[in-house]
C-alpha cells in the first residue's frame, strides 16, 4: 500500500487550472489491495487522530475546518461516522447544511456557515457549506432569485464574484488560526445509481431515499460542471480541494481519515508545558493532597 504521504498528496488539487472532473477517476484504489488492509490503515489513522485531537484541544490554538461536499449518496455522512469514531465529543461539532430558512436567507450567502465555525482548540465539521451557493444555486437560478439580492448586484459575474469571496473568507480564517480541509468526495454516475436502487431494494435503507434525489440526478452533467468550475476557481495552496474517489467507501474513509493526520501534523500541535508559576500550584496541589 502507498505511503500515507503519497494517498494525500495523489488526490490534492495543486493546479487547478488544469483540473478536469472527467479526467478522475471514481473507483480508484492507488493499489490498495482490499478492504480489510484498508480497514486496518484506518484503525490507525483514526488512533492517531484521537492523539491529535487532545493536543488540538489542549493547546487552544488552531481550529481545524472540515468541508464535505459531494452529489448525492457519495457516502459523507458514513465518512464522517468512520473516520472520526474515535474523536472526543466534546472537541468537535458537525454541521449539516440544508435549504437556508427565511431568516439565513435574509444575510449574505456566508452568514449561517460563519456562525458555525469552530472555536479554537476545536474541529468543526460541514456536512455541505457555504459552497452550496455555486452549486445548488448555480444549477437551479430560481434559488438565487429567492436570496431577494438587489438586481443590480446579479451579473454575469456573480459566479466569478462568489469564487472571489469564498477565496477571501477562507483565507481570512487561515491567516486566523483555523486550518482548512476540504474534500469532494466524487461519485461516478452507475454508482450513485446502484445506491439508490439499495435504498429502495432493502427496507432499512429505504428512510435515506428521497424523490428529490432522482429529481437532482437529472441535473447530472450540470452539477458536474459546477463542481469542476468550484474546484478550478477554489483550491488553493491555504484551502486545498482533494477530489475523493468515492465509488468505494472503504478506500474514500482511508484517504480522508489520512489527509485529517497529516493537517493535524503539519500544525506541530503539543499538550501545554506549565511555567513556573503552575508548577508551584500543582507541587502545592500534590503536597495538599497528600498530606490530607
Amino acid at each position: 500500500m502507498a505511503p500515507a504521504h503519497d494517498l494525500v498528496a495523489r488526490y490534492r488539487v495543486t493546479d487547478p487550472r488544469r483540473f478536469r472532473l472527467a479526467s478522475c477517476d471514481a473507483g480508484d484504489t492507488a493499489g490498495v489491495a482490499s478492504k480489510e488492509k484498508a480497514a486496518s490503515a484506518l484503525g490507525r489513522g483514526v488512533e492517531r487522530l484521537a492523539e491529535l485531537q487532545e493536543k488540538l484541544y489542549a493547546q487552544d490554538r488552531w481550529a481545524l475546518l472540515i468541508i464535505f461536499q459531494a452529489m448525492d449518496a457519495a457516502g459523507k455522512d458514513g465518512t464522517i461516522k468512520h473516520v472520526m469514531s474515535g474523536i472526543n465529543p466534546q472537541g468537535c461539532q458537525v454541521t449539516t447544511f440544508k435549504a437556508p430558512s427565511s431568516a439565513e436567507l435574509n444575510h449574505d450567502f456566508l452568514w449561517r456557515c460563519i456562525c458555525a465555525l469552530p472555536e479554537r482548540g476545536r474541529i468543526g465539521i460541514f456536512n455541505r457549506s457555504y459552497y452550496e451557493e455555486v452549486l445548488v444555486v448555480r444549477v437551479h437560478p430560481e434559488l438565487l432569485a429567492a436570496e431577494r439580492i438587489p438586481a443590480g448586484l446579479v451579473s454575469q459575474r456573480i459566479w466569478v464574484d462568489r469564487f472571489e469571496d469564498i477565496n477571501a473568507f477562507e483565507r481570512h480564517l487561515t491567516r486566523n488560526g483555523t486550518a482548512i480541509l476540504k474534500f469532494f468526495l466524487h461519485v461516478s454516475a452507475e454508482e450513485q445509481r446502484e445506491r439508490f436502487l439499495a435504498r429502495l431494494k432493502e427496507p432499512d435503507k429505504n428512510w435515506k431515499f428521497s424523490l428529490a434525489d432522482v429529481q437532482e440526478r437529472r441535473h447530472w452533467d450540470d452539477y458536474a460542471s459546477a463542481y469542476e468550475a468550484m474546484v478550478r476557481h477554489t483550491s488553493t495552496s491555504f484551502a486545498p480541494w482533494y477530489v475523493v474517489p468515492a465509488d468505494h467507501k472503504w478506500f474514500t474513509r482511508l484517504v480522508v481519515a489520512e489527509a485529517i493526520v497529516a493537517a493535524l501534523e503539519r500544525l506541530d500541535l503539543s499538550l501545554p508545558r506549565p511555567d513556573a508559576a503552575r508548577r508551584r500550584d500543582l507541587a502545592a496541589a500534590r503536597k495538599e493532597l497528600q498530606t490530607t
